[in-house]
């Protein structure tokens, strides 16, 4: 691979690590309401649709799936940004 295309795919994959970061900040936010109306609300949310515990487990489940897949791709970008810089290093 040449250099141009390798630098190109690292700048590529900085544009990839940005979006599913700003895909990760609302499911952070589920999982932030989630937990607070599960332990912390009492059936006194500030919102009325949060003291339906159907609803929280459903904002928690989405919120944590999100981020799971985030925390997923994030580390599988990392480690293909990390061999291609290993490998412009490398020629």
């Amino acid at each position: 691979m040449f250099k141009p295309q390798v630098e190109d795919r690292i700048k590529a994959i900085d544009k990839e690590l940005l979006k599913v970061v700003v895909i990760d900040a609302p499911a952070s936010m589920l999982v932030a309401i989630g937990l607070y109306a599960k332990f912390a609300a009492d059936g006194d949310a500030f919102l009325p649709f949060l003291n339906n515990q159907n609803n929280v487990n459903i904002i928690l489940g989405l919120g944590v799936g999100i981020s799971a897949w985030c925390v997923y791709k994030i580390i599988t970008l990392s480690r293909e940004k990390a061999a291609l810089k290993n490998e412009l290093i490398g020629k």
